[in-house]
Formats: structure tokens, C-alpha cells, sequence
């Protein structure tokens, strides 16, 4: 599966669970801060995408995929800020992220609205097996 499918997909999902405009759709905008998804509208993303790519991707994975498998407790300190641990994770999945203007603020309830449509688009390559090469880039 190419690259570019994948964005298109991605991007015609976002615009069918979201009812937004085409032209909001661009790679660094925010899915919950920027496009207004709540929970629900991620749910029906994902099975947009799994109807047309056929990758099942499931609530739960995108938050393990997010997290990188740190406990919880690891990932955020008794009042619920991200460790460094877990902002070098977050780094990882999310590029586009500034830890430095992060570190001892980000609230662990805060990272899904850090989450880009170019974040989904390269969890998506990831379940489908394309290499750091294959996903590089911006989505169009």
C-alpha cells in the first residue's frame, strides 16, 4: 500500500466524520483541537479507515501507540503531568511537538489534542507496514 492512499483515505475520513471542509484537513491540523472530533467522531475515523483500507485500528491501539507501551504511572506523574519518559515518547509518534515548551506542563489528559491528521496518517502506515522511508513526508 502506498503512501499517498493512505493520506487520501485518512483524509477522506476525517472530512466524513467531521462534516469539515476539505482545506481544513491538512497534515498538522489537530483532530480534537483543530477539527472538533470528540471520542466518538476517533471511533468512526477509524472504522472509515478500516472500511476503506481494510487496517482495524482500535481506540485502545491508538492511545497504546501514543504511550508506547509506558505504564501509566510511567508515563505520567502523580498529578497527571507527562514524564520526560513519556514526552520523549510522545516526540517519537508526534514530531511536530515542542517537549522543551512542554516538559512540566503537559497534562496527560492533553496529549490526544496534540494528535495531527499527518500523527494518524503515520500510525496508519505503520499498521500497514511501511518503513520510516515509505511514510516520510507531509500528507497532501
Amino acid at each position: 500500500m502506498e503512501r499517498n492512499t493512505i493520506v487520501d483515505a485518512v483524509n477522506d475520513a476525517v472530512i466524513d466524520a467531521l462534516g469539515v471542509e476539505p482545506e481544513e484537513v491538512t497534515p498538522d491540523a489537530t483532530l480534537l483541537d483543530d477539527l472538533g472530533a470528540e471520542s466518538i467522531d476517533l471511533l468512526d475515523i477509524l472504522f472509515r479507515l478500516e472500511r476503506s483500507l481494510g487496517i482495524k485500528i482500535q481506540a485502545a491501539e491508538l492511545a497504546a501507540y501514543v504511550q508506547g507501551g509506558i505504564p501509566d504511572e510511567e508515563f505520567g506523574d502523580e498529578n497527571e503531568i507527562v514524564s520526560a519518559a513519556g514526552l520523549a515518547q510522545l516526540k517519537k509518534v508526534m514530531p511536530q511537538i515542542d517537549v522543551d515548551a512542554l516538559t512540566g506542563t503537559l497534562q496527560a489528559t492533553q496529549v490526544m489534542g496534540l494528535f495531527t491528521v499527518e500523527n494518524l496518517v503515520a500510525l496508519v502506515a505503520h499498521r500497514a507496514g511501511l518503513g520510516a522511508a515509505e511514510t516520510a513526508g507531509a500528507a497532501a
